[in-house]
């Protein structure tokens, strides 16, 4: 099951940021190049494990843009990216967005009230980016967060993020990185 997706994961070299060991993989960073049926195979996993009964599908910046759009095209449901860049329109939420290795604000636009929302992204790390996006969905906007789908979960505590946001995040593989190499746990 996801043999491109395991075989992308275990080439990953890592190098460390901020003193945070990170993987290097074409899903999670678009480097090195992201094969097309590698994104085909990624998107097709995540619309099968997700809910997609919504109005909107919408995807942090950076790399969950990408897969926003594969998903959107596939299925016929618009998506909306959560930018780090103030745009200033009517509604415009701007969050906090805490990771292992940065701070900074993101800004939620064309979401409203009522509005169905499924959430993708790449990476489940600290779950501090999700875990704000929610809060700002659910509380300043209204909306309904029918799911939450990533690529990879990294967090090692993912129950804990789970439960402070109140829903699952359904992930394709559970990795790690020890001795050196990442590792599928899954």
């Amino acid at each position: 099951m996801y043999e491109k997706l395991r075989e992308s994961v275990l080439r990953s070299p890592i190098v460390m940021r901020k003193g945070y060991p990170y993987f290097v993989n074409p899903v999670a960073d678009g480097v090195p190049p992201a094969d097309p049926e590698l994104i085909d195979e990624v998107t097709d996993a995540m619309i099968s494990v997700g809910n997609f009964d919504c109005d909107l599908i919408a995807a942090p910046e950076t790399m969950g843009i990408p897969l926003a759009v594969e998903i959107s095209r596939k299925l016929g449901i618009p998506y909306v990216a959560i930018r780090k860049k103030n745009y200033g329109l009517p509604g415009e939420v701007s969050i906090i967005q805490h990771t292992g290795y940065s701070e900074s604000v993101m800004y939620i636009n064309s979401v409203f009230k009522g509005d169905r929302v499924a959430i993708v992204d790449d990476v489940l790390s600290t779950g501090g980016t999700i875990a704000a996006m929610v809060r700002a969905m659910r509380e300043r906007i209204g909306c309904e967060i029918t799911d939450i789908v990533m690529v990879f979960d990294k967090s090692g505590n993912k129950a804990s993020v789970e439960s402070s946001i109140g829903m699952s995040i359904k992930t394709l593989l559970k990795v790690t990185i020890s001795e050196g190499r990442v590792r599928i746990l899954d």
